[in-house]
């Protein structure tokens, strides 16, 4: 299909952006595409006006501090997986990036768009959650940041509404003593995940665990982060039974049947995807301790 008709906005700042915005009533932003043009196609989204932000200056940077990585809205997924600053400070943003989909898609798609996109089998909303991440949304009274458990209101949906654009995605950085580990089962390399599993694991300064967190894609509506502490809580990370973390993981998730996977069948790959993650996770987390 085609999509239909609609007016093409080409703004070359941000506050030209937000006046087309504010004047055009049901304009879509467009940046990397990715995910807006298949829709489009299929007629599921039928915007007036399209707003491309693709000339508008100061959106396209990767910013790794002390602090976090603050991601511009129109950085593309190949460009944060490059960056290597930005993997030091947060690993999980170049190992869930290569995750996403083919080559190809990340070379346009937006790893802040994807964001904003709120699918949830898309692996940056949970690296997102599972950091404690926020966005920063311009409108035209100003700026605001939005941390993740207020911008997730459902599938494909987010708290930013009006005349408003995401201009940037904030990860904070990994503490110290604490590692980090993603993993997902496809159907075929570069389709969306079936099942996908993001963890950090902490370590005390004895290298016992002090915290353990997930958080999954493909299996609930919204980002969710599970504390799966309490399984291994003050044991020491060389006898901390993974297993039974990812058996209470099991029982914290509430996942969907579709036409690609039963409900049961996600909730064993939560298990098993959460199993392998930790230990991964785990085996970090010592290597940056003893460094």
């Amino acid at each position: 299909m085609k999509p239909a008709p609609f007016r093409y906005a080409d703004p070359r700042s941000l506050d030209e952006a937000l006046d087309v915005l504010s004047a055009e009533e049901g304009a879509k932003v467009l940046a990397g595409g990715q995910s807006l043009l298949p829709l489009l196609a299929m007629r599921l989204a039928a915007p007036a006006t399209l707003v491309d932000l693709n000339r508008v200056p100061g959106l396209d940077a990767v910013e790794a501090t002390g602090d976090g990585v603050r991601v511009g809205a129109l950085v593309r997924h190949a460009q944060l997986l490059r960056d290597e600053p930005a993997a030091r400070v947060q690993p999980l943003l170049a190992r869930a990036t290569a995750n996403v989909a083919h080559p190809a898609i990340r070379n346009r798609g937006t790893t802040v768009g994807s964001i904003a996109h709120a699918d949830p089998s898309g692996e940056m909303t949970s690296v997102l959650a599972l950091t404690g991440g926020s966005v920063t949304v311009a409108t035209p009274a100003g700026r605001e940041t939005v941390g993740w458990q207020d911008l997730f209101v459902g599938p494909l949906e987010t708290s930013v509404a009006g005349p408003a654009v995401v201009v940037d995605a904030f990860f904070p950085a990994l503490p110290e003593r604490s590692g980090t580990a993603f993993a997902e089962i496809s159907r075929r390399k570069g389709d969306y995940a079936v099942c996908g599993a993001g963890v950090v694991v902490v370590l005390d300064a004895d290298r016992r665990v002090s915290a353990v967190r997930a958080s999954y894609i493909s299996v609930g509506l919204v980002p969710e982060v599970h504390d799966l502490t309490e399984a291994v809580a003050g044991k020491p990370v060389d006898g901390a039974d993974w297993a039974a973390a990812a058996a209470l993981a099991r029982t914290l998730v509430d996942p969907d049947t579709d036409i690609h996977a039963s409900a049961d069948y996600r909730r064993l790959l939560v298990g098993v995807l959460t199993e392998r993650a930790l230990a991964d996770a785990a085996a970090e987390a010592v290597q940056r301790s003893a460094a």
